[in-house]
């Protein structure tokens, strides 16, 4: 039967550096920093890691004194230079891992971030910057003449560029796997956690672990899935010493949230995309698949929607469905050295048993079960033999696998030349591509849902037509078991269109388990399309930037046939930037790449790393073996991947798969599992619009025409008139007001809240983040010190002449005028209260206004309050509402719609 579950929620959120002339002492807290852990850092030792992790839980107190007692033992002599004890030297939120070359090891620390979504309360994050800090003493260091260049290299990598983490939400698996993981059977959670205590030494596992009664709660948190983690290498050498909250992971990829707005009703469109860190590179240098059976740039994008209006990550309402791109499993590259726009593609070695391919699909089947489809988007006629030639070769090996495999799980090969149907006059490229996509998801039903376990007579209604559709089946949803392919030669444009239309079509299917549309059918041309496609714009041009050096060149709307003619300059540019990118920048990324993923290791007495001819023998290691282990040619999958299909064997409770679970029964209060406090923060004074996410882009706001009478509904196609213009909007203000919206929203902070203070270990609380909304400021108004509140008005209501044209002094009443004027002193006073503005506010105080609060309460004070009294009417509305977030939707009447509307057009309009 299913447990009360929580996912764990890492200790360790906010962290200090101090510096001792022999130690670094690592101080992190929970976020509420009632919870602290140390380590100490040796700064004696000139090429080795020395860490101590005392693993005891500090209190506050505990902390401040023994940075006292540090900051007393290490001070010298009065008088004599370096008369100091402890320093701070840089307040951070998390570490991404320890590094060395030929010198001394480094430690890079985040020191800001950015909230980019959340999922059920997990927030998720975006690395805005990072410090790298040398960990030796001058007094020791041994200098060497390459580490500057090492170190260059290395730093490269823009770490402040699309690398996400979150401290309670593993970001490496998917939102089907870690919601699996918390309805484990109770059995399997007691003896798990039986078997860590008695197995264990890590205090992790002891620590809180006998609860009294009923009132625990099991937390699990899962080994990170390696293979989508791109700071493994740089954890690696602290994984087993330190506490597993100073562990944290990051991707790399896309992270973008957007609100679609039903009918009042907030449903959060997430998309994540995960790139591969193997064989990770470049366009032209990394091609094909390695020995390991692992392609290049490869990458798995995961379209998640939750109901908003119950934010709750065990009771709410989910939908998820992931699909991945990657390069063709086979050995080829293309040859550069000429420079070409379109190198010749040659197949590198004869692979007749097509075992790098058996590797490929035995991993694919292992993670995401089967079918497994195969859309594969190359040319198919050519004139001269280019891409056809990587189609040929992938028919034979998929049609030499499937002989093997069972008829109900062999792979599913689908051609199809968007090319040629892009230029087909007698039915369009979408319109080929929306059937496919159809039939492809009807047929496998690659599809994962989730609900909660109160549900409406609707509901189950629905439920019971989706039954017929077949798949696999659970007591609290259905999962997702297979997945769809999607290749051309660059994984690029083509790919990023296919991959939209795919997951335009599986869009329909989430929205429709979630009892929001009656039927499974998006509609080009509205505003819900429009929203997501604009996501999946962004994740194709952020995946290009990554790999191909530039932006998307062909975009949906050059599929569709209705770009404006100024797109055509500008794939032009983006063709010549990715050229150039190309040609002349992507062997110094690739170095990069290899030196920041541990593909390449520094060693003295060793070819350096721009002195190697070639990274052939780094990304491929069993080359270097005279023999090496080749599976059997015809059982080319693993034992027991094949025992479980059609369900994915990492998301299939046996042995194997509990090793890499982390069991700890804790309190039901407990603030490591609390999503609730963790989410909304009670402890710290935040404003309405960071917590509940409103700068996101939402579909009311950014897409719904602003035309009085039009129908709120995002479903609703708006089609073009024939002027070009929208008949319910001006669609290129639209655009432009997302584009400045963006823009600032990226711009960096102003100086004064890019500091981070460094007075007292109180400040660590000081974070440099920004939540991801775009902050509103006014100009300050310029006061004088002579107190004439004459001038001081003039200075504010000059400018509003400007942009108003409207003149204050002659519509205000005296009454109006003296109100406005000491509204403007007191918003002054609260920004700068100097000598001067406390006298003149002084001077003005027999003017003020005194106001008296009222309140509702009738008794309302921090130590009790008591709520006022409800009307019937009243009463209704909220339980109306709680019915609402269990899945019972009442129907909208007339004066409810028409209420609505009323609302969207004050609101937005």
């Amino acid at each position: 039967m299913p447990v009360a579950a929580a996912p764990i929620i890492s200790s360790v959120q906010k962290l200090v550096l101090y510096e001792t002339r022999a130690r670094y002492f690592l101080v992190g807290s929970n976020h509420a920093e009632t919870k602290y852990r140390v380590l100490k850092i040796d700064r004696t030792e000139p090429k080795d890691l020395v860490i101590i992790d005392d693993r005891h839980v500090y209190t506050q107190q505990e902390v401040r004194e023994l940075l006292g007692r540090l900051d007393l033992g290490n001070r010298t002599k009065m008088g004599q230079k370096g008369s100091s004890g402890l320093f701070r030297a840089v307040s951070a939120f998390g570490v991404v891992g320890f590094v060395r070359f030929l010198e001394g090891y480094y430690i890079v620390l985040i020191t800001k971030r950015r909230k980019m979504a959340d999922i059920g309360g997990h927030a998720i994050y975006k690395i805005e910057d990072t410090n790298m800090i040398y960990i030796p003493n001058d007094s020791v260091r041994v200098t060497h003449p390459d580490e500057a260049r090492y170190l260059r290299i290395f730093q490269n990598v823009d770490l402040s560029s699309n690398f996400y983490f979150s401290y309670s939400y593993d970001l490496s698996h998917s939102l089907q796997y870690n919601l699996t993981v918390l309805r484990m059977p109770l059995e399997m959670l007691k003896s798990e956690t039986t078997k860590t205590r008695q197995e264990s030494f890590d205090i992790f596992e002891d620590e809180g672990l006998i609860t009294q009664g009923g009132s625990g709660v099991f937390g699990i948190c899962s080994e990170p899935y390696m293979k989508y983690v791109w700071n493994g290498e740089l954890l690696d050498i602290i994984k087993n010493t330190v506490h597993r909250d100073w562990l944290l992971y990051i991707i790399h990829g896309f992270c973008g949230q957007s609100k679609l707005l039903i009918y009042g009703r907030p449903v959060y469109v997430t998309l994540i995309a995960r790139r591969s860190s193997k064989f990770a590179g470049t366009r032209f240098l990394k091609r094909g698949a390695n020995c390991e059976g692992d392609v290049a740039n490869e990458v798995e994008t995961e379209q998640i929607l939750c109901d908003a209006s119950v934010m709750s990550f065990t009771a709410g309402s989910y939908s998820s469905y992931i699909q991945v791109r990657g390069s063709v499993p086979l050995y080829w590259s293309q040859d550069i050295s000429t420079m070409m726009p379109k190198p010749p593609i040659t197949l590198d070695q004869a692979d007749p048993f097509a075992h790098v391919a058996a590797l490929h699909f035995d991993q694919m089947l292992q993670r995401f079960g089967s079918p497994i489809i195969i859309l594969n988007l190359v040319k198919e006629r050519e004139k001269r033999k280019h891409e056809r030639i990587l189609s040929e070769e992938l028919v034979a090996a998929v049609t030499y696998l499937n002989q093997f495999l069972p008829p109900e799980h062999t792979i599913v090969y689908i051609p199809w030349d968007m090319a040629k149907y892009t230029k087909s006059l007698l039915r369009g490229c979408f319109e080929s591509l929306n059937e496919l996509t159809k039939c492809s998801l009807v047929l496998f039903f690659v599809f994962f849902l989730f609900h909660n376990r109160t549900h409406s007579h609707a509901f189950i209604s629905t439920w019971t037509k989706w039954n017929e559709l077949g798949g696999c089946v659970i007591p609290t949803g259905r999962l997702q078991t297979g997945i769809l392919r999607t290749n051309c030669v660059d994984c690029l444009d083509r790919t990023n269109t296919a991959q939209f239309m795919v997951g335009k079509c599986a869009l329909a299917y989430q929205l429709y388990s979630l009892g929001l549309i009656d039927k499974p059918n998006l509609q080009f041309d509205t505003d819900a399309v429009r929203l997501f496609e604009e996501l999946y714009e962004d994740h194709g041009d952020t995946l290009s930037l990554q790999y191909g050096g530039s932006q998307l060149v062909h975009r949906v709307k050059t599929y569709r046939k209705i770009a404006p003619w100024t797109q055509h300059s500008k794939d032009i540019m983006q063709t010549l930037s990715r050229y150039y990118s190309n040609a002349f920048s992507d062997a110094d990324r690739q170095d990069s790449i290899n030196l920041f993923l541990g593909v390449f290791h520094p060693t003295e007495g060793k070819p350096h790393l721009w002195e190697l001819p070639t990274d052939f023998y780094l990304h491929h290691r069993n080359t270097m073996r005279l023999l090496p282990t080749r599976r059997s040619y015809t059982h080319w999958w693993t034992p027991e991947v094949i025992k479980h299909l059609p369900l994915p064997y990492d998301e299939v409770i046996c042995a194997a798969n509990l090793k890499k679970l982390i069991v700890k029964k804790f309190h039901r209060y407990e603030e490591e599992i609390d999503i609730h406090n963790e989410f909304f923060r009670p402890y710290e004074l935040s404003s309405f619009d960071d917590t509940f996410c409103l700068a996101m882009t939402s579909s009311a706001r950014d897409f719904m025409p602003k035309t009085v009478g039009i129908d709120p509904s995002p479903f609703t196609v708006r089609k073009p008139d024939e002027t070009g213009k929208s008949v319910l909007g001006n669609k290129s203000n639209r655009e432009e007001a997302i584009l400045q919206r963006k823009t600032a929203a990226s711009a960096p902070p102003p100086p004064s809240e890019e500091a981070v203070s460094s007075s007292s270990e109180d400040d660590s609380g000081t974070d440099r983040e920004e939540e991801g909304s775009v902050s509103q400021r006014s100009t300050p108004v310029k006061m004088t010190d002579t107190g004439d509140s004459t001038k001081v008005t003039e200075n504010v209501v000059q400018p509003m002449k400007e942009v108003y044209g409207i003149n204050l002094s002659d519509s205000l009443s005296e009454e109006d005028f003296a109100i406005y004027s000491r509204f403007v002193q007191l918003g002054q006073s609260q920004h700068k209260q100097d000598r001067s503005s406390q006298q003149l506010c002084s001077r003005c105080s027999d003017g003020v206004i005194k106001l008296t609060p009222i309140s509702a309460f009738s008794q309302d004070n921090i130590y009790e309050v008591q709520p006022p009294r409800v009307d019937r009417k009243s009463t209704e509305i909220f339980q109306a509402h709680i019915q609402a977030s269990q899945g019972s939707m009442q129907p909208l009447g007339k004066e409810d719609t028409a209420m609505y509307r009323e609302y969207i057009r004050n609101r937005y309009l």
